[in-house]
């Protein structure tokens, strides 16, 4: 089951910090997000569940919209009216 607290992780490895920042560069995404790819891909490895992993970043995607729409539910950006107004064209978060 996946936690629903986030926590932060504090890494005191300097290799370990270098790792990261060289996948990010790499990748071109965050280090977090780097980091997270590189950690599902060692629990498929380990034969962790693909599809809890997805259901788990999704879970992550949904809590990120409900705290941007709590911090702003439209009362000072006009544009978000309805849930759909937090998505774009695509489906995908503005």
């Amino acid at each position: 089951m996946v936690e629903s607290t986030f926590m932060s992780l504090n890494i005191k490895n300097a290799r370990v910090h270098h790792l990261a920042k060289r996948a990010a560069e790499i990748t071109g995404m965050s280090m977090t997000g780097a980091i997270e790819e590189a950690l599902e891909r060692l629990l498929r490895d380990y034969g962790q569940d693909g599809a809890e992993l997805q259901v788990a970043a999704r879970m992550d995607l949904v809590h990120k919209l409900v705290v941007a729409y709590a911090d702003d539910p439209g009362v000072s950006n006009p544009e978000i009216a309805a849930v759909e107004d937090l998505f774009d064209e695509a489906g995908m978060p503005r």
